[in-house]
């Protein structure tokens, strides 16, 4: 969005056939259609107008599938666009100067890491052509770290920022000539949930200015370098925050708390030097505000039911100097829409209606927002899809992942099976249980050293309440999920025998094992706060594969060959011990795929296994159900 809110572009998912990963495309909004910025091939993200608005800067993989690099489209008309000198990897974001001269590029090495929100694995293993006999090789000379570095346009040239030695995660601008950065020492996945906030300047020098006990992210310094926003929060997964909105003095290191009335924090933009743009979660919804820091005044724009994080995790969006939001908006009813709203005000610029989300409508039944009690009490938030008529109806319920994440009411409940569930008779329960976000930081660390515990009590006090208000058939319960879902989904049913079906996707079955081959096995063993070498500890007494003998549900596993957080092992673990104890299990390993099934057709593929699988076990009121004795 350009400051003075003339103008809007946004970053679109297109699928041009029904092969490989859906491409992404720069689209702005002109007389209420979305139409292409730049007709150049490939995909094309990240689009950013300079402060005075003149320039448009995105990042696109023009010249080689999957590295992107920094592209330049002056005055800000449609056509094509100027590439910037190449830097050494592929740019993950840029962000201009607050005056505009110069922008910040953060440069990713082609063996870095990906997070598990973007499939796990590395650069590396979507950049490189080999022949199909080359070894995976793993070892110190991979360029697996993540550098700063800055553009000037009106010179063409590119420098190098960060020193050496130093993983820059994310950053942005602290005045015009300093920059504050997420950094560690290392470049592993691992180190990102210890990594600090660092404070960089244009002369090499690095100075801390704050460590945490939890994660930190989203850097943001103001304007004019005085404060610097960052958001604190228990976060089980990079990219995936939402939590506390701090105010840092770069100067003195003094720490301030900004009140954002139970908003969990998922994104900060400066306005000005005084205006600090925030949005969030707060329980199912989506919240926008501003804070006004010499008045100590928060101000929310917008506070609405409807989902603002349409192809992202939380709620993004971006913010006008005069204070008004631009977002993404869409529900499960509701297709996405680009929306610019005001504290009085709300204008739809452009939507991605037409007939396939209309028959997608037709089909996918209705979704509400539920609440229930816990075994100890604590309320409990989700949503529920459901066809339409008189239950009881069989029920799936859908466990997100993270566990730090949360479900709002939202597009096909960004899982794709949701509505092709419904659409065949089932209802879907998507259980925001404690671990959740929205809910604050205690509500989110509620998880932490307990996975598996309380988290599980929420979901199945969940599908108790359903079948008391005969929603769900207490024959016909099934249970999916990926990632914690997957964990979840593989550990309820060991313990307990209700569950006539189950699909775990990318699931840890064995903490123990997953210590010793996942890239993010430190966190986990800090989650479980267990020692894998320590007997009876939680790494072994939560892991479903050891309690696979208790399992009567059977199982579809699947993982991706590829997965590098959850690796496939986990699911072949899983699938192996329900078999030695004669449980119905069946194992689905795709080979070009990371942590979850994005590309086609593997995903219809997918699709229709799990279709297969819940109206093999669920679709009669009594469930074929193995009898393996007590």
């Amino acid at each position: 969005m350009a400051s003075d809110g003339g103008r809007a572009v946004v970053t679109g998912v297109v699928l041009d056939e029904l092969t490989g990963l859906p491409r992404t495309a720069v689209y702005a909004a002109v007389d209420g259609e979305l139409r292409a910025v730049s007709a150049g091939r490939g995909s094309a993200r990240w689009a950013r107008f300079s402060p005075d608005g003149g320039t448009l800067a995105f990042l696109a993989d023009r010249r080689e599938a999957g590295v992107f690099q920094l592209h330049l489209l002056r005055d800000g008309g449609l056509g094509e666009a100027v590439p910037a000198p190449e830097a050494p990897g592929t740019v993950e974001y840029a962000h201009w100067s607050p005056d505009g001269r110069v922008l910040l590029l953060g440069v990713a090495g082609r063996g870095a890491d990906l997070s598990s929100g973007e499939g796990s694995g590395s650069n590396s293993r979507r950049n490189t052509e080999r022949p199909p006999w080359f070894p995976e090789v793993e070892d110190e000379d991979v360029d697996a770290w993540r550098g700063l570095w800055v553009y000037t346009p009106a010179t063409g040239t590119l420098d190098r920022l960060s020193p050496l030695g130093l993983n820059c995660w994310e950053a942005g601008w602290c005045g015009p000539d300093q920059v504050v950065a997420i950094s560690s020492g290392e470049p592993g996945e691992d180190a990102w949930f210890t990594a600090r906030l660092s404070l960089l300047d244009f002369g090499g020098g690095v100075r801390k200015l704050l460590d945490s006990p939890v994660q930190l992210a989203l850097p943001a310094g103001s304007p004019d370098g005085t404060r610097v926003a960052v958001v604190e929060a228990v976060c089980s997964d990079r990219g995936v925050v939402a939590g506390e909105l701090l105010l840092v003095d770069p100067a003195t290191g003094a720490v301030r708390r900004i009140d954002t009335a139970g908003t969990d924090v998922t994104q900060v933009e400066w306005l000005d030097a005084d205006r600090l743009g925030y949005l969030g979660q707060r329980r199912l919804d989506s919240v926008a505000g501003i804070a006004d820091l010499p008045s100590g005044a928060v101000r929310e724009v917008l506070a609405t039911k409807l989902s603002c994080a349409s192809g992202t995790f939380y709620p993004q969006g971006a913010f006008t100097s005069d204070g008004r939001v631009l977002t993404v908006q869409d529900s499960y009813s509701l297709p996405p829409q680009l929306v610019l709203s005001g504290h009085d005000s709300r204008e739809v610029l452009a939507s991605v209606a037409d007939p396939g989300t209309g028959y997608l409508l037709s089909v996918a039944g209705e979704a509400e927002a539920i609440t229930w009690t816990a075994p100890d009490g604590l309320e409990i938030d989700g949503i529920l899809c459901r066809p339409p008529g008189e239950g009881p109806f069989p029920l799936v319920v859908n466990v997100h992942g993270g566990p730090n994440w949360a479900f709002q009411n939202c597009w096909s409940m960004r899982y794709p099976w949701v509505p092709l569930l419904v659409a065949q008779g089932y209802a879907v329960l998507n259980p925001n249980p404690r671990g959740s976000g929205g809910r604050g930081r205690e509500f989110a660390a509620l998880v932490v050293g307990d996975m598996g515990g309380a988290d599980a009590h929420d979901i199945l006090s969940g599908i108790d309440a359903l079948v008391d208000r005969g929603i769900a058939d207490k024959d016909r319960i099934g249970l999916i999920g990926r990632s914690y879902g997957g964990f979840m989904s593989s550990w309820l049913v060991t313990q307990d025998r209700r569950f006539a079906a189950a699909v775990p996707i990318s699931p840890v079955t064995d903490w123990y094992s997953q210590a010793f081959t996942s890239n993010i096995a430190s966190w986990g063993n800090r989650y479980l706060e267990a020692d894998p070498e320590t007997p009876g500890s939680l790494v072994h007494t939560r892991s479903p594969v050891l309690h696979a003998s208790k399992a009567r549900t059977p199982c579809l596993n699947v993982a991706g060959a590829l997965d590098r957080a959850t690796p496939p092992g986990q699911a072949r673990e899983f699938h192996q011990a329900l078999r030695a104890h004669g449980v119905p299990s069946a194992l689905v390993i795709y080979p070009e795929e990371g942590h979850g099934v994005r590309a086609y057709p593997a995903q219809i593929d997918l699709l229709a296994r799990v279709l297969r699988w819940f109206d093999r076990y669920l679709t009669s009121r009594s469930a074929p159900r193995p009898d393996l004795g007590a």
